[in-house]
């Protein structure tokens, strides 16, 4: 456990290496002192043609622009992110439309695109710069884990819908993926530092420099510290997060290829309130959890670019966390080797395929709640894929066929083709439609995992049995691979020189979704008499979905910008009745997902030394939950006095004093609220 006062110790480490480093670098370059592009973006200077013309490469793993992706795509800015006064990835991720972000507590979320979500939700593939952050272990994210220096993300790409053949299985409902920018956009010293009520303190350092004439750095440390958050019945959560992490990036260019190093480490400290189960009366029983998770990544990459249509590119990574929260983890450790190849072929033809080998090993620790069986256990997964841009019409039509072959250690080969089709009639309106097939291949807890779930003190309708029964939810081997056939349709229209509009619809038919049933009841062992109701997980559970997405961006002066985005969903299972009222995650899904989500968002200069942000949010009620629909808003008034120093004002949530998201599943955290917040800052840049 890290305590609180040595934070700033372990924080120390690495802004001393800023300091040498900025030593050093300025000694030697004084006077040859490089400039890559602004470090700061400004988006208002951008016209709505250009930022259609912004180039993304989430959807076929190579730059392509905004207007010609034949997919729901949505692009998060780092001058949407500085303007909206989020501090974390979750709460920048809101602004896409289609994702629905619900704080569970102060370090937790539920996030997922195109519903299905929970803290737990596992039909989303995530990335931070290309290094995938989805855990095999529950086939999820841990987001307390996920984090960088804000100010040093380029944009987060997220795609609504499958991506499964370029990015594999578990891309089923969407893609996450958050790019940095590269070292030789980020040369120069940042420093930033604040606090207020709930983000009660932060601060953070980066320095950018050069090695060689050819070989950027960036070095980085970042430390804040987080309120905890209020239970239903307005007592402390025990959640309150302390979190020190520190980074680098290398980037080396010689001739036509480029090297990239770069590596993170956390440490969390980090709590908890679970509503433990117990074989006495009132059958729970209320533990406070104070602990640590920490960890760290380095990833290696090489690029070598033959011409304009024809590239090669080799990443592999390594990646280790421990958290000691359910579950809890002595270490979860990944390694993945990934290979591309791009090249034109004949005359109308631009062919991109890939090898993927990724390794997971773990050790869990056996608690009172989780356990799992074997403790470790080493999977490997293999996988290859192609895919080929087919110009049917030179700029007018195009043609995208590819498929993914994936094996893993649980269900063997799993296959998931795609087709899409992209019609841009001319440069003001684009149509595309796709069809997609995606799996999500078994975590390792659905195949070994035992956690203790409720206990009621006897069987319903059966007041002669007054032995207290466990529901113990338990892993099965016979699980099997959960599958989606995605139908998808979209239209971007650039409709004057100051507006454009974009949407989406879908049709999503899911089948082998997980569910659960129940097993033979057995006696348990020990001093208290009891009994076992085992809850096995299945894939019996079939559904579909559908919806549609749109976003408006809107430029009404040179100095405003507004943005809105509306998104509806609806879900219908159809699944084991007896779990209904109990199961969020997929036979209780269309009670557990919000139906409708808008955000407005409002970008003013005043000056360019003074900026107005605001944003506003609508969330409908999740009814599994008893949780009402909520309105909130959240701004940001920035003042740059001289240049390259902004101090800055930001409120959350400030419709209310709190309101309520989500609630925990599968892990019984006490419910909590989302509190009010106000904090101040400043951000100094040389």
């Amino acid at each position: 456990m890290i305590p609180v006062d040595n934070l700033a110790i372990l924080i120390s480490p690495g802004l001393w290496i800023l300091v040498l480093l900025w030593s050093f670098s300025n000694s030697i370059h004084a006077d040859n002192k490089p400039r890559g592009k602004k470090d700061t973006d400004q988006l208002l200077a951008l016209s709505i043609e250009e930022l259609m013309q912004v180039e993304v490469t989430s959807v076929s793993r190579r730059a392509q622009k905004l207007s010609e992706t034949p997919s729901a795509i949505f692009v998060i800015t780092q001058d949407d992110i500085r303007r909206s006064g989020a501090t974390s990835i979750p709460e920048a991720l809101r602004m896409a439309p289609g994702v629905d972000v619900a704080r569970v507590g102060t370090d937790k979320w539920s996030i997922s695109i195109r519903g299905f979500n929970g803290r737990f939700a596992n039909k989303l593939q995530v990335l931070i710069d290309g290094r995938s952050v989805y855990t095999p272990l529950f086939s999820g994210v841990i987001w307390s884990q996920q984090d960088t220096m804000l100010e040093d993300v380029e944009r987060i790409e997220v795609i609504r819908g499958p991506g499964a053949t370029v990015w594999g299985a578990n891309a089923v409902n969407g893609v996450i993926n958050i790019i940095t920018k590269k070292a030789a956009d980020t040369q120069g010293l940042l420093f930033s530092a604040g606090g207020g009520s709930f983000e009660q303190g932060f601060a953070g350092a980066r320095y950018g420099g050069m090695l060689g004439e050819s070989t950027p750095f960036r070095v980085y440390a970042k430390a804040f510290n987080r309120d905890h958050s209020t239970t239903l019945a307005r007592t402390s959560a025990h959640d309150d997060w302390q979190s020190v992490r520190a980074g680098f990036r290398v980037d080396h260019t010689q001739g036509i290829d480029q090297l990239t190093l770069q590596g993170d480490i956390f440490a969390n400290r980090i709590g908890d309130s679970l509503m433990q189960p117990s074989l006495a009366a009132p059958f729970t029983r209320l533990d406070i959890i104070d602990t640590t998770e920490k960890g760290g990544n380095i990833r290696l990459r090489w690029d070598r670019t033959f011409s304009e249509k024809s590239s090669i590119m080799l990443q592999t990574y390594y990646d280790r966390v421990h958290n000691q929260l359910a579950p809890w983890t002595r270490y979860a450790e990944s390694f993945d080797v990934d290979f591309q190849h791009r090249l034109p072929l004949f005359q109308h033809h631009d062919v991109t395929w890939g090898l993927n080998y990724r390794l997971y090993n773990n050790k869990v620790t056996e608690t009172e709640l989780t356990a799992f069986t074997p403790a470790q256990r080493t999977n490997h997964n293999f996988s290859a894929f192609i895919r080929d841009d087919i110009t049917l019409r030179p700029e007018k039509l195009t043609l995208s066929l590819g498929t993914r072959l994936d094996h893993n250690d649980f269900t063997g080969l799993e296959v998931q083709p795609n087709a899409r089709l992209m019609f841009t009639p001319d440069p003001q309106n684009s149509m595309w439609l796709s069809v997609s097939r995606a799996v999500r291949i078994p975590s390792r807890g659905e195949n070994d995992v035992t956690i203790a779930g409720r206990v009621v003190p006897g069987l319903p309708g059966m007041p002669a049995f007054p032995v207290p029964v466990l529901m113990a939810v338990q892993g099965s081997h016979q699980y099997h691979a959960e599958k989606l056939i995605a139908y998808e349709l979209g239209y971007r229209r650039q409709l004057t020189d100051k507006a454009s509009i974009d949407l989406a619809g879908f049709f999503n038919d899911y089948s082998q979704l997980r569910d659960f049933r129940f097993g033979q009841m057995i006696p348990g062992s020990g001093p208290v008499p009891y009994f076992i109701l085992p809850v096995l997980f299945s894939n019996t559970t079939t559904a579909h979905s559908y919806g549609f997405e749109s976003s408006v961006d809107w430029r009404p002066r040179d100095n405003w910008r507004l943005q809105g985005s509306y998104s509806f969903l609806h879900i219908h299972t159809a699944s084991n009745p007896e779990f209904r009222q109990l199961d969020s995650s997929t036979a209780g899904a269309h009670k557990a997902n919000p139906n409708h989500q808008l955000s407005l968002r409002s970008h003013y200069d005043f000056s360019e030394k003074l900026q107005l942000n605001l944003w506003m949010r609508y969330v409908s009620g999740l009814a599994f939950f008893n949780i009402p629909g909520y309105v909130t808003m959240d701004a940001k008034l920035a003042w740059k006095p001289v240049k390259n120093t902004e101090f800055f004002v930001v409120g959350q949530n400030l419709f209310s004093q709190h309101h309520r998201e989500s609630q925990s599943d599968f892990i019984p955290s006490l419910a909590t609220f989302v509190q009010r917040g106000v904090y101040a800052g400043v951000e100094w840049r040389y």
